[in-house]
């Protein structure tokens, strides 16, 4: 197999992890926001397991995606651009993802949800901005990879 393919299979394979880990994460929230008005007893283990997703899925963008990008390794000039431009919208998005988590990840007895449901609607928002950041360095990504194989 050439370096170029063995390249464009594990660029696959990073994308296909943080789109596994990004459906999770809005099926959970689905799940969760379903369970609306929240009461504690109904929402405490959706609320940790989506919290912990939360985390899975931010983690996996900034090691699937983001991570060979600020080290440098990325040599495709087009996806450099998009993702510098893109990167700190990123980057605001992944601190609102931790100040979220942080809210609400301890499971707490008698813990307070009535600011979940503005908290989550916020938190909505901010995700679809996230996609569609993402979006734009996949599609880069596949922008790139579709030049290449028609090149070689």
């Amino acid at each position: 197999m050439s370096l170029v393919n063995e390249s464009r299979g594990e660029s696959r394979a990073k994308m296909d992890s943080l789109l596994g880990a990004r459906n999770e994460t809005l099926s959970l929230y689905s799940e969760l926001a379903a369970l609306r008005p929240f009461k504690e007893e109904e929402v405490s283990v959706v609320l940790q397991e989506f919290c912990e997703t939360l985390m899975d899925y931010t983690a996996s963008a900034h090691f699937q995606l983001y991570r060979f990008l600020e080290d440098g390794s990325e040599r495709r000039a087009k996806v450099r651009k998009v993702a510098e431009n893109i990167y700190p919208n990123i980057s605001t998005t992944t601190e609102q993802f931790l100040d979220f988590n942080d809210k609400y990840e301890v499971e707490q007895k008698g813990q307070n949800f009535l600011s979940l449901d503005d908290d989550l609607s916020s938190l909505g928002e901010i995700l679809a901005d996230r996609i569609l950041y993402e979006d734009q360095v996949i599609s880069a990504f596949s922008t790139v990879s579709k030049e290449t194989k028609a090149m070689a």
